[in-house]
């Protein structure tokens, strides 16, 4: 029996047709094996041009559903910056979300993933209880512990990248919208404090926040190769590309007039930084260049930015970024899709009416107004992206990593960013009469001014809201009066009032006072500012504080401010930028735990009518040039080495 023939035949076809069935089952781009390119290639070719579209829209989570993934193919889905799923929402509830929509994205005919994004620009920014660094402004220049030298700390921004990366993670996102390596060369723009400095150097130095966020590419990289290391990492995003901290009179969304020797040589630069360090997407900047678009300009962004430079990750727009392409928005739809697509935007942001980008680029694709090459090009570049990420081995997110939000570790660096770069500006009339460091142990103090004890101003914009909230229970965290109390002898007598009068001050024996003000929460057009005068009730404030007692003014701020009509009345003054959650790093500092280090990122002008005004310039003759910073050594030097350290020691003051 065994040698009969029809046996043998049957066999036979019964091993083929198990070999084609598994072969049916079988595709190269599902296959973790294959090389990436052959996987891109051929789930390139096993799409349609509506799946490939699909891939190139990027909608807002409110919007999104598991219906709308799957019927429309969406590539891409956006947590808006204030818009929380839930109140204080838990990271199991982000998880969930995220994964809800994944399972949508994953059901369609090829199953291939969605990317979720969220704007984590200092910190998960958006989410409850994540721990709320610094703005990049603040992380800047600092003296090392020898305080013979300035030096920056790029190797901060790193950490910080990937204390923001494990956060971003622990609510189940891949993707971060950061960060930002604009050169902001006009504190009127009210984008100022989202840029490291003014120098073009320190801001590409500080590009090594991208493989904090991403991890660090491999020596072998190909050139322009994005690259991200694992779970623990996101994809990062370097915006806004390119030259919107150099635009006419510091307005937002506005026109950078300026050579292209001048755009390169200032601008350009953090984004070369950028792709060498494997950056695996790049925004495009609402502004323009000498009156053109970015979101229009193909020489930019493909001759330059993908042919030149070898970018081979994927370019993103702004939100909402082709509608502005036309003034008054949306006033020419079909031109704005065929001028941005043409120009190499690969995925375009659309928090809302997301089918109309949808149904005109397949117009235009159909009509031969934008070619299907350039398609195949920018769904080539998601591709890459999604698969070095490993979303095709594992799409869905868990709940792992929860516990990184918020973590204490994480709030130790973000207070010793809040330390590191704080800036003395002022310290006594004279160098042997300093009032900083403080005593701790004193009789009585005062504590005032609107951001004394105020989180939600000590965190700025991008915080929770768009343009940041006031008041204390918008996420956790200690306010700098907190931290005061914290910080000083338990015998001495912490007074506080937001706005005291003159005769309040002059009555009470106080030892000396602290006086904390500054701007509103704010972001992008919003916090545009052509005076940068001191806001109300700021002045009289200092006014009335610093003319009956000794005191040390703190100013909470994305920018310098107009300070020089009360330079005289203080005796001390700080600058402490946008701080965030971690306010005991400002105490650490005024009471000399640790010694005031840092130097300031950009000019501190005299008036506005100097503006702009940048070291290096002819007519430099500011307040406190670029680069300034008071110093003082911290009451025991021991101090200084124990990272977290929590003891506390009596000054010698």
């Amino acid at each position: 029996m065994a040698g009969n023939p029809n046996v043998l035949r049957g066999l036979l076809l019964i091993c083929l047709i198990y070999i084609a069935m598994a072969n049916a089952n079988y595709y190269k781009y599902k296959d973790p094996k294959q090389p990436l390119e052959v996987r891109i290639n051929d789930l390139l070719n096993r799409m349609t041009l509506e799946e490939k579209i699909g891939q190139m829209a990027q909608i807002e989570r409110g919007l999104a559903s598991p219906e709308v993934m799957k019927k429309h193919f969406i590539g891409s889905v956006l947590n808006g910056v204030g818009n929380s799923p839930a109140l204080k929402a838990s990271p199991e509830i982000w998880i969930n979300i995220v994964n809800t929509l994944q399972e949508g994205a994953l059901s369609t005919r090829l199953g291939i993933p969605m990317l979720f994004g969220i704007d984590a620009v200092h910190g998960n920014n958006n989410v409850y209880n994540a721990t709320i660094f610094p703005h990049n402004i603040e992380t800047h220049l600092f003296f090392p512990f020898n305080f013979l030298a300035s030096t920056r700390d790029p190797k901060l921004a790193k950490r910080i990248g990937a204390a923001t990366a494990l956060e971003v993670r622990a609510t189940g996102i891949p993707y971060a919208f950061a960060p930002s390596v604009a050169v902001c060369r006009d504190p009127r723009w009210g984008r100022c404090y989202e840029s490291f400095s003014e120098d073009t150097k320190i801001v590409q130095e500080m590009t090594e926040m991208i493989p904090g966020l991403q991890g660090d590419i491999p020596a072998n990289s190909p050139t322009g190769f994005p690259f991200v290391a694992g779970e623990k990492k996101v994809a990062a995003c370097a915006k806004h590309y390119v030259g919107d901290g150099g635009t006419t009179n510091g307005t937002d969304e506005g026109d950078t007039v300026i050579s292209k020797e001048g755009l390169f040589s200032i601008h350009m630069p953090p984004f070369h930084d950028s792709i060498k360090k494997g950056v695996m997407t790049i925004m495009v900047s609402y502004s323009s260049w000498n009156g053109k678009k970015m979101h229009t300009h193909r020489e930019l962004i493909t001759d330059y930015l993908k042919n030149t430079l070898q970018f081979k990750g994927f370019v993103i727009s702004d939100c909402e970024g082709i509608d502005r392409i036309t003034s008054p928005p949306r006033a020419n739809y079909s031109y704005s899709i065929q001028a941005s697509i043409n120009a190499g935007l690969d995925m375009i942001m659309l928090p809302q009416k997301y089918m109309e980008f949808i149904d005109g680029l397949t117009l235009e694709v159909k009509n031969k107004i934008i070619p299907m090459s350039r398609i195949d090009d920018a769904v080539t570049r998601i591709l890459r992206v999604k698969f070095l990420m490993g979303l095709f081995e594992k799409p869905f997110a868990d709940f792992s990593q929860v516990h990184e939000l918020g973590k204490k570790e994480h709030r130790e660096l973000a207070r010793e960013a809040v330390r590191k770069s704080l800036v003395l500006l002022k310290n006594g009339e004279a160098d042997n009469k300093p009032l900083l460091p403080l005593p701790k142990k004193t009789p009585k103090i005062l504590v005032a001014g609107s951001h004394a004890h105020n989180l939600g101003y000590q965190c700025g914009g991008w915080t929770i809201g768009w343009n940041g909230l006031g008041g204390n229970d918008l996420t956790t965290g200690s306010t700098i009066l907190s931290a005061i109390k914290d910080a000083v002898d338990p015998s001495t007598e912490v007074v506080y009032n937001e706005k005291p009068d003159a005769n309040f001050v002059a009555s009470n024996e106080f030892s000396y006072a602290i006086v904390v003000v500054g701007e509103y929460p704010y972001a992008e057009t919003v916090g545009d500012n052509k005076n940068l005068t001191l806001p109300y009730p700021g002045p009289d404030t200092i006014t009335n504080v610093c003319g009956a007692v000794k005191c040390v003014v703190v100013l909470i701020t994305g920018r310098p401010l107009v300070i020089q009509p009360y330079l005289s009345q203080i005796d001390a003054l700080v600058a402490a930028w946008l701080p965030g959650t971690e306010g005991q790093g400002v105490a650490d500092v005024l009471f000399g735990d640790y010694g005031f280090t840092g130097k300031l990122p950009r000019t501190w002008f005299k008036t506005v009518d100097q503006l702009p005004m940048n070291a290096g310039d002819l007519h430099y003759d500011p307040l406190f040039p670029f680069g300034f910073g008071l110093t003082t050594k911290p009451n025991n030097n021991q101090n200084l080495f124990p990272m977290y350290s929590r003891k506390r020691f009596v000054s010698s003051f």
